[in-house]
């Protein structure tokens, strides 16, 4: 075993099950090993490095703030956290903001802010809000927010939640409208899901979630995470249905691929239930993150990388899709937020994972069954080009050393 793994495993708590892989390099859409291999990333950091690994111009503007100011926390004003919030409230439509670092903490941050308007604007009793989410959901891994998760293992060992959590089946409007109660304060979603597979509702499914929050007095909080900032072909995965939550939450690609900043944006009623004390964060809105997102979103912007995924995403879809393998059910994505499916009769999807390092790309399983291909939002038609033939070939050579009974039911 490679010793960097060996130090790895020895002294890392083993909550995650890496590829056999030791990074040390990346530069555009493509990573080196220790050993000098290339490969191209298919990952993305979980979407996280849309602009592409080193760029030149978020590279400067971090070095540049790092020289300058680093850290005050929020008992203080910095010249840098006022520009990004106004930028991205202009670019989201949203009223206000409120920074924080993870995407695991603004959606915490969102939920506090349903709670707090269900019980000084929609009149709650105290105690008794209740929030909606779907099955299959990740919005993240803390108590309140595993206690919203499907998925039996998140919440194994973990309990006990909160009360007031409630979970209905993904792109089921009627299941919506049934779980409703006066004391609904919010109702969070995904756009698409990422971590369950890369699930994309039917059409018109959010702008029907949207009409039916309306009709109750019940938030709609998109959770964009994952699917915002360009990477399903809008600035907005919501945009494509032209929908206007009342709260969004974004993360990952905000920090461009080098520091954790995310923020959850809302209109000036929902924000307004926050007071001096309520909620915060000592990095939260720091200078140096702040910097690094502005400068992301304006790339983002400049660099047209929305308007880019659309076009490249189509044109991957397409091609994935004329692929003919007893190994794929189903391709499906939007923008460069793509998922293969994987006939669980002949393998799981992390053998195709490690199949597909060893031809020089990098790419992570979700569930056992799904291939996720999520390229940094810069690269060009002759990569993706490159990417089919690797992924061709990967199944072909799958396809004749497999046989459906020697695969795990």
């Amino acid at each position: 075993m490679n010793p960097i793994i060996e130090l790895e495993k020895r002294y890392s708590a083993h909550n995650y099950h890496p590829l056999p892989v030791v990074l040390t390099r990346g530069e555009g859409v493509y990573l080196w090993d220790t050993e000098g291999n290339r490969y191209m990333d298919m990952m993305s950091a979980y979407s996280a490095v849309g602009h592409g690994h080193a760029n030149p111009r978020l590279i400067h503007a971090l070095v540049g703030q790092a020289q300058r100011l680093t850290l005050t926390s929020r008992a203080f004003y910095t010249d840098r956290l006022g520009p990004l919030l106004e930028y991205v409230c202009e670019l989201s439509g949203q009223d206000r903001a409120l920074p924080m670092n993870t995407g695991t903490e603004a959606v915490e941050t969102a939920l506090k802010a349903a709670r707090k308007w269900a019980y000084q604007v929609k009149g709650v009793p105290a105690g008794q809000a209740e929030i909606l989410a779907c099955e299959g959901n990740f919005h993240g891994r803390t108590i309140a927010i595993v206690g919203l998760s499907s998925e039996a293992q998140y919440q194994q060992g973990f309990g006990p939640f909160p009360s007031g959590l409630k979970c209905i089946p993904y792109n089921d409007l009627e299941a919506l409208e049934a779980a409703i109660t006066p004391r609904t304060a919010a109702f969070l979603v995904e756009p698409i899901q990422g971590e369950g597979g890369i699930i994309i509702p039917g059409r018109g499914y959010l702008q029907s979630c949207a009409e039916i929050c309306r009709r109750h007095d019940v938030l709609l909080i998109c959770d964009e995470v994952q699917t915002g900032l360009g990477r399903t072909g809008k600035v907005l995965a919501c945009q494509h249905e032209g929908v206007q939550p009342d709260g969004l939450i974004l993360g990952k690609a905000l920090g461009g691929g080098l520091l954790p900043i995310s923020l959850f944006l809302a209109r000036e009623e929902v924000m307004d239930v926050f007071r001096p004390g309520d909620h915060g964060s000592t990095f939260g809105g720091n200078p140096l993150a702040c910097a690094v997102a502005l400068e992301a979103l304006k790339i983002l912007v400049e660099e047209q990388l929305s308007e880019r995924s659309a076009e490249l995403g189509d044109y991957f879809l397409r091609q994935l899709r004329q692929l003919r393998s007893s190994l794929i059910r189903e391709v499906r994505g939007q923008g460069l937020f793509i998922g293969i499916e994987i006939n669980p009769r002949w393998t799981k999807a992390r053998a195709v994972c490690e199949a597909l390092m060893k031809n020089g790309l990098l790419s992570k399983e979700t569930h056992e069954v799904v291939v996720r291909l999520a390229p940094p939002l810069i690269i060009t038609q002759k990569q993706i080009d490159w990417a089919l033939e690797c992924i061709i070939q990967t199944f072909q050579d799958l396809e004749e050393k497999l046989q459906p009974s020697e695969a795990s039911s």
